[in-house]
């Protein structure tokens, strides 16, 4: 709370965060000369997944080169990593460096005191921290222009589809939809032809956050925000949603559980799903030997161009010693090199944000040559468009109305105009006044 006293106090002479930066924080140590722990927060532990395996497997490797840094792993869940936080510097304990998702990258630069990396590693180091990262994915940590999140396990939305099915339903799948009227079109003849669903998109589930409704939702020219004034119920946003409720109303867009429908597709049981790219590995597993996998670039409105955002995470730094700054800073280099990236695509799935090594023998290029699944995805990385935060202390509330009101325009009843219009005003509510 007191921070945030501060910052409307810095916003009122026009500083903002970057002012509260640099006055906040020391520039971190020029080395580690002896030993010192540092705690990692990171979701991908908590999980029983190959996310798990490969985190480990980086940490020991970074240990093994950084002989002076242990780093002290917690695993917390996704969904309640930044309770954890919060709770944890209530007790006094400073964390060090957390894997955090994007939607709370306002909050966490305005209240949970993250570095900016600028100011902690100073211009040279923050240069050196970055260097051949694409600059759309550096950007999205980035508020007030200083950057307090730095791009780590990334994704955007792809379009998988089921290349057995498209054959059934007399569809050719070398020629997969493009446009979301072409998706409509197969959804409804895999419906008229198979047993199977149509179409799905991960947009409504408890843990996906907004970003394949946001993508969907910019795709067509529109946003959920205007600074700090809502703006998903505009022409735009309506058009979107009113787009899936068509498809719904039709049969060619499944109702299936929005909490697991990625079970219906590595099943084999349905024709589209519009999701993470970080699930590839999951579902080429689930269809080898079984029915045939492929992924398009997400589908246009029209001839628009597609508006890709990122799901994912970023790291972010909380340390105030000087010495454990540079320990974190050690820590979000290695992660983000040209081997840490090879490593997190190959064993996990996720994108990797220093393309140069894609096609480089020494780095990714023999398993992307095994995996060509991954280039539709490469390719939007051209157009790939923020996940819009949402600012202030109910920002999570604001955003699950927004979801809750996109999920009961399109499996609904009601008018989608209105369903939108209304929550929209509700919402308005708890964002912060100008």
């Amino acid at each position: 709370m007191i921070r945030r006293h501060i910052l409307k106090l810095l916003a009122a002479t026009g500083l903002g965060f970057t002012a509260l930066s640099g006055l906040a924080f020391a520039q971190m140590a020029a080395s580690v000369d002896a030993p010192v722990t540092i705690t990692f927060y990171n979701y991908n532990l908590a999980t029983a997944s190959a996310g798990a395996d490969a985190t480990r497997e980086l940490i020991a490797e970074f240990e093994a080169a950084n002989p002076n840094i242990k780093i002290e792993p917690i695993g917390v869940p996704s969904n309640e990593i930044i309770t954890r936080l919060q709770a944890d510097m209530a007790a006094g304990q400073q964390p060090d460096v957390a894997q955090l998702v994007f939607r709370d990258l306002i909050y966490i630069a305005s209240d949970l005191g993250a570095n900016a990396l600028e100011d902690m590693a100073g211009q040279e180091g923050y240069d050196a921290l970055v260097d051949g990262l694409i600059p759309r994915g550096v950007d999205l940590g980035r508020i007030d222009g200083k950057t307090y999140g730095l791009a780590y396990t990334f994704s955007t939305p792809i379009l998988y589809y089921n290349a057995d099915l498209f054959r059934a339903a007399g569809l050719d799948p070398d020629q997969p939809p493009r446009t979301w009227a072409e998706v409509k079109t197969a959804a409804d003849a895999i419906v008229a032809k198979t047993d199977a669903e149509g179409f799905f998109p991960g947009a409504y589930g408890p843990a996906d956050g907004t970003f394949v409704y946001q993508a969907i939702l910019m795709s067509n020219g529109g946003n959920v925000r205007d600074g700090n004034t809502l703006s998903f119920a505009n022409p735009e946003g309506i058009e979107a949603v009113q787009m899936l409720r068509d498809m719904v109303d039709s049969g060619g867009h499944g109702r299936l559980d929005p909490a697991n429908p990625s079970d219906s597709m590595a099943s084999g049981t349905l024709g589209m799903f519009l999701y993470t790219s970080a699930l590839q590995n999951t579902l080429s597993k689930a269809a080898e030997g079984k029915w045939d996998l492929r992924v398009a670039p997400m589908p246009a409105f029209g001839d628009k161009p597609t508006a890709p955002t990122n799901s994912g995470s970023a790291l972010f730094t909380f340390s105030k010693d000087p010495v454990k700054q540079r320990a974190s800073y050690e820590l979000m280099k290695f992660l983000t090199s040209k081997h840490g990236y090879t490593i997190i695509t190959s064993k996990i799935g996720y994108l990797p944000l220093r393309l140069d090594i894609v096609d480089d023998p020494e780095f990714l290029g023999p398993w992307t040559e095994a995996h060509p699944l991954i280039r539709p995805n490469l390719e939007q990385l051209d157009r790939l468009t923020p996940n819009v935060a949402f600012p202030g202390p109910n920002y999570r509330q604001a955003e699950g109305m927004m979801k809750e009101a996109v999920t009961e325009a399109v499996f609904g009843e009601g008018d989608v105009t209105q369903v939108l219009t209304s929550a929209q005003e509700t919402a308005q509510t708890l964002m912060p006044q100008d």
